[in-house]
């Protein structure tokens, strides 16, 4: 299986904001991420998330790890962290895909970052970029599909699932910032 990343094509891009009233001094994302408990996460996609845990990569870069319904597909995310900061996170995933029609992957990098608006009042923004796989582009031939078919489908998909989950993981990390407040 070829795992090489065709980043001059993109299958899919969604960028979508969500602003919350949260203490941006308070807010903490890569942390957030790291002790992500699943029940949280799949409150965050209800029916789609369907499992979320934190590792570290075998040099030693922490992964957040995330099982999720795409559309039909069952995705298997392994997030490197890339930039982990309180107020911004760029991970990087070659993420398995499970198809009605079998296996295969795509790399897809996602991005979260909260700015400051007024007061306590914040905006969240969920950006999830994804690129094919040179095994993904023979699989999709295979199928008789076209990349310009394929990307439609996941553009479609991936934007419906960005509108349901971005409010919710703003509201999840305005929580986590408040819960560092009461314990701290």
């Amino acid at each position: 299986m070829s795992t090489v990343v065709r980043e001059d094509l993109v299958l899919s891009h969604a960028v979508v904001t969500a602003d919350v009233e949260t203490s941006f001094d308070d807010v903490d994302i890569a942390q957030w991420l790291k002790t992500l408990p699943t029940h949280e996460y799949q409150r965050c996609a209800p029916g789609d998330h369907k499992a979320a845990g934190y590792t570290v990569d075998d040099d030693g870069t922490p992964m957040s790890i995330n099982v999720e319904m795409i559309g039909t597909g069952l995705v298997v995310q392994q997030y490197r962290f890339d930039v982990a900061e309180p107020h911004y996170c760029r991970m990087v995933s070659l993420s398995d895909i499970l198809t009605p029609r079998g296996w295969t992957t795509t790399q897809v990098i996602w991005e979260l970052r909260m700015e400051q608006l007024d007061g306590d009042w914040c905006r969240y923004t969920n950006t999830v970029t994804s690129h094919p796989t040179e095994d993904f582009l023979k699989f999709i031939a295979e199928q008789g599909q076209t990349f310009d078919e394929a990307a439609h489908a996941r553009q479609d998909a991936s934007g419906r699932h960005c509108q349901v989950e971005t409010p919710l993981y703003a509201q999840s990390i305005a929580r986590a910032a408040a819960r560092s407040v009461a314990n701290a």
